[in-house]
């Protein structure tokens, strides 16, 4: 840019946006300026804008040395636009909820150049248009002051970095308010806003003034640093590293955070317990959790008396496959204990020793419940019970109102027995709240495999449990004969024990044209004949992760459904141990939405209408998606999957059916929900699949971890494809050195 170019200001309706940074909203766009009749190009900070918005554009006329002439955005604000059809292509855009292509078109067509007049001051006049009732004419108006007020908010906001979105959800939070609790306490946007973190209200809090010293900053950066700990997984932290990775965090000296975790603490915000510094919260889920577990297993057993022997061989009888004497013992420890922890990996009979332990309790008109932290794990658990499971948290049934739940220790759960499954994913909190709702009459049977990754909420529970030894745990080591034929099953088994796992022979995958290095072709290769040996277990060897990642795409879309016969979108899921990179969950996503769900394909909508763009993600009708908070308000949950059933370009809603139950998010809710033909590895906690996916790959390297790649291939049940390379299949079968969780559960429960 020429140091002497002028300032100029420009005016004109966004045409295309071509690129957006999400991570600091630099953008290139086409505009259309008024007066001109081509396009320009222009760049900078547009804080995610939107097609068919009217833009007042401030900055300079540079030359790119390869895209050309542009203009560099300084500054910019949204205007209305003034000429019929700027104010059609305006409403048509969506900006307005309850206004779409077709409504804008009439809406235009009955009031001209007046129509944005007529809405903002005279919008009982709208019914005078074809289609449009007193309800929409008031939904239409409502729509318009909330954009209004949206707009404002993104005025004041827009030096900060802070997108459309966003302020609509500022807006959403706090009303009319949301300026002046902006400027009272920027960091109040960081706790209270579900996608603005602490460096978007750092950045505000900055630019407002607030010194950097300051104790409303330090205190907020000091909050801050424990909640991402608590994402890492810990439920607290040592006072010393908390003080440096703030000190680092906020360029602040130690000094100071010191007084401030003291002034926290006696605000009850943090609490402290000897070296240690807790969230307020979290120390008290934990300690309530291990006093509600200590008083469980020291209050009488209520179960009836069973004559053991005899139940098992009744059992026995009803059953196909009889339980083997490990299971035997295990169901007897269960009828027989207040808190029992049954653990072990794939094919060792857990599900054989839950059925047993239903069956002979229901045979004794005792009341069992059954729950697991998600929907599919919960649906896997009735299925091979008989007996009704839920998640817990709709065992425990949220109250909106109270913004807790119903079942606790006012009101406990009516049973004489809990199975909770796949406890390897129970959090503290969720833990906390589960116990609180355990009468102290009732059994409990924890149920879950200890060698998969830990929770993805804060603590180690299972774990803690287990080495507490507080109940009785049984873990089942031997894998029984109906599994024993699963490399699945057996490969699972191999890892979690440091040996390689056991595969048959593969060719190498790289241009088709190569001719194979072994006799047998894999499973990837299309010269996998019907006359090849069957599997469940293939390693597809490619370094290339370029390679890997086409070898991935047509796996998913061409050659697993043609020679298996599962479908791609419901039987497949594609799971990666990273997020970023060539093979990471990000990348692996937009090309399997390309290649599976691409625009237009097997549709007769328009385009706006199965597809939509938020926070730099693209979502379609039909897509996989999943949920990555919990949001009880809508009863769903961090991990919950599901299918986009329909987009709404007017109402700016988007359905997506999870659990055979449609769930509508506003456009501006979306950060809650990603793609998901590819999911993390720890996502996947709880959930099975026909087949898995996995690329490992020396890429994935600070990821590479034994736990990690036994979590993966557990969850198939009936095919495994790997995809990597040796060396990296080979540093996580050997690194079994996952990272430590700092949690106090396991003390609590030892010194109780």
């Amino acid at each position: 840019m020429a140091a002497d170019a002028p300032h100029e200001t420009l005016t004109g309706t966004l045409e295309r946006i071509v690129y957006v940074n999400e991570e600091n909203h630099y953008t290139v766009a086409h505009l259309q300026p008024e007066n001109r009749r081509e396009p320009v190009t222009v760049v900078g900070n547009l804080a995610a804008v939107q097609c068919g918005e009217v833009l007042k554009l401030s900055g300079r006329w540079t030359t790119h040395k390869q895209f050309g002439r542009q203009f560099q955005v300084e500054k910019f604000e949204s205007v209305l636009p003034v000429t019929i059809a700027g104010i059609r292509k305006y409403l048509g855009s969506g900006l307005i909820k309850g206004i779409g292509p077709k409504f804008a078109e009439r809406i235009v067509g009955h009031f001209g150049d007046r129509t944005l007049e007529v809405i903002d001051q005279y919008s009982g006049k709208l019914r005078d248009v074809d289609g449009i009732g007193p309800e929409r004419a008031r939904r239409i108006k409502d729509a318009w002051n909330t954009q209004k007020a949206i707009r404002d908010i993104m005025l004041f906001l827009q030096s900060y970095g802070v997108s459309t979105s966003q302020a609509a959800k500022i807006y959403k939070q706090y009303g009319n308010e949301a300026i002046q609790v902006v400027k009272g306490n920027p960091y109040q946007l960081a706790r209270d806003i579900y996608g603005i973190g602490f460096k978007t209200a750092d950045a505000i809090a900055a630019n407002m003034g607030i010194p950097a010293d300051s104790s409303r900053r330090i205190r907020a950066g000091i909050l801050h640093m424990l909640e991402e700990l608590t994402d890492e997984g810990h439920t607290c932290c040592p006072h010393d590293e908390l003080c440096q990775q703030t000190s680092l965090l906020l360029n602040v000296d130690a000094a100071k955070l010191k007084v401030e975790i003291l002034a926290l603490a006696a605000a009850r915000d943090v609490a402290i317990e000897d070296d240690l510094v807790f969230l307020a919260s979290l120390q008290r889920a934990e300690n309530e959790l291990a006093a509600r577990l200590i008083a469980l297993t020291r209050a009488p057993l209520a179960l009836p008396g069973i004559k053991l022997d005899k139940a098992l061989e009744w059992f026995g009888q009803q059953n196909p496959i009889a339980p083997a004497a490990a299971q035997r013992e295990a169901i007897k420890t269960a009828l027989t204990s207040k808190l029992t922890v049954i653990t072990g990996g794939p094919g060792v009979g857990k599900t054989t020793i839950t059925r047993a332990i239903v069956k002979i309790l229901r045979a004794k008109e005792c009341r069992v419940l059954l729950a697991s932290p998600t929907g599919r794990a919960a649906k896997r658990l009735s299925e091979s019970t008989g007996a009704m499971a839920q998640t817990i948290h709709r065992l425990l049934k949220y109250d909106p109102e109270t913004h807790g739940f119903v079942h606790n220790d006012r009101k406990p759960l009516n049973c004489d027995l809990l199975i909770v499954d796949e406890v390897s994913m129970l959090d503290v909190p969720l833990a906390y709240q589960l116990m609180r709702a355990v009468p102290p009459t009732a059994s409990l049977v924890l149920v879950g495999d200890v060698d998969q990754l830990p929770s993805v909420g804060p603590g180690n529970v299972l774990r803690d449990i287990i080495e507490s030894r507080v109940g009785r745990t049984v873990r089942l080591t031997e894998i029984y004969r109906q599994d024993k034929a699963s490399h699945i099953v057996l490969n699972a088994h191999r890892i979690n024990s440091g040996q390689m796992p056991d595969m048959p022979p593969v060719a190498a995958v790289s241009d088709r044209r190569t001719p194979a290095r072994q006799e047998q072709p894999a499973v990837g290769d299309r010269r996998y004949s019907e006359a090849a040996p069957a599997s469940d277990f293939y390693f597809i060897e490619q370094d290339d992760p370029e390679k890997a990642l086409q070898t991935i795409i047509t796996l998913v879309s061409e050659r697993i459904p043609k020679r298996f016969g599962f479908d791609p979108f419901n039987d497949v899921q594609v799971l990666s141990p990273m997020h970023r990179g060539v093979c990471g969950v990000e990348n692996i996503n937009r090309q399997l939405q390309g290649a599976l769900n691409p625009v237009g394909a097997k549709f007769s909508l328009k385009l706006n209408e199965q597809q939509v763009e938020r926070y730099g993600r693209v979502y379609r009708v039909r897509d996989k998606a999943m949920q990555i908070k919990n949001n009880y308000d809508k009863d769903v949950f961090n991990g919950d999957l599901g299918r986009v059933k329909e987009i709404d370009a007017e109402e700016q809603t988007l359905t997506v059916t999870i659990d055979d139950r449609d769930v509508v998010y506003d456009f501006t809710d979306l950060d809650e929900l990603l793609p998901a033909y590819c999911i993390s590895i720890h996502k996947s906690q709880g959930s099975e699949y026909p087949v898995v996916v996995v690329p490992v790959l020396t890429q994935h390297y600070v990821m590479l971890q034994r736990n990690l790649l036994y979590t993966a291939i557990t969850r198939a049940r009936k095919l495994v494809v790997l995809i990597g390379s040796r060396k990296a299949l080979s540093i996580a079968v050997r690194n079994d050195k996952t990272a430590a969780r700092y949690t106090r559960l396991r003390h609590r429960l030892q010194s109780a």
